[in-house]
């Protein structure tokens, strides 16, 4: 019997996943990854993210956020559009939010304005803030500290980051996101030393997808497209490194996504 597990980080809305959802979804389910939350990366693919919530009510949320890449299309109706989404039941956390400064697909003014906004609406909201940070550590976690204390749960997906970066994070409170980049050993391999300075509690499991396929999958898709059944793939990596069982691993970073966005 699979384990029960959360993808915390599912970029559902994604083109690649159009031709048969329906059966990505399942597959996932089987694999034991009984809930996804779909990620928002723009105003427009976060109305997409709620309506395939709505479509999917048993296994999917949302988050509601724009993604440091479309920083600039944030305008003076972004906040009040995205308070309006994020007030949807389906919803249960702010974000993609944050800072990239490795492709700078917006400029970074545009991006650190906003980032803060988001906070801003997490702040006000009560949600938990779902972030990215990319070659931008410094201003990332300094414009993080000035927010701290007006956020509740705070999570950076898909950390790939040094010793220094997580202990960062670590001092803010901040929840740490794990994903297929942990199975790469041309460049994952020191996160699997980094692992056990996360504390119990703050460490959750997501896949990215359709990104990061796990480079060490047997057999690997075909159009190297990542899905959420891949996640007990990620799972095992993540337990082996920790030197713990992975029933273990599943059932406390489940617990813990769970206890974050609030899913009862």
């Amino acid at each position: 019997m699979p384990y029960e597990l959360v993808d915390i980080c599912f970029n559902f809305t994604h083109s690649a996943f159009r031709r048969d959802e329906a059966a990505v979804l399942e597959r996932a389910v089987a694999a034991g990854v009984d809930t996804l939350m779909v990620t928002g990366s723009s105003i427009e693919e976060s109305h997409q993210g709620i309506a395939l919530a709505q479509r999917y009510p048993g296994h999917l949320y949302a988050t509601v956020g724009v993604h440091p890449h479309l920083a600039r299309d944030w305008d003076q109706s972004s906040y009040a559009r995205l308070r309006e989404l994020a007030a949807h039941e389906r919803v249960k956390a702010v974000g993609e939010a944050g800072l990239d400064y490795n492709r700078d697909h917006s400029p970074r003014p545009a991006q650190r304005h906003a980032f803060v906004q988001q906070m801003r609406l997490a702040a006000e909201l009560g949600l938990p803030l779902f972030l990215h940070q990319r070659d931008a550590h410094d201003e990332f976690s300094a414009l993080l500290s000035e927010h701290r204390d007006e956020l509740g749960p705070v999570v950076v997906h898909c950390f790939t980051g040094d010793r220094k970066q997580l202990d960062r994070y670590l001092d803010l409170d901040l929840h740490i996101g794990i994903t297929g980049w942990i199975c790469d050993e041309r460049r994952g391999r020191h996160l699997c030393e980094l692992l056990t300075r996360i504390p119990p509690g703050r460490l959750m499991l997501e896949t990215d997808a359709p990104y990061l396929v796990p480079r060490d999958l047997r057999p690997q898709p075909r159009d190297r497209r990542n899905e959420p059944a891949f996640l007990p793939h990620i799972l095992a990596t993540v337990a082996t490194c920790l030197g713990r069982g992975a029933e273990q691993v599943a059932e406390e970073t489940t617990r813990t996504a769970r206890e974050f966005f609030a899913l009862g």
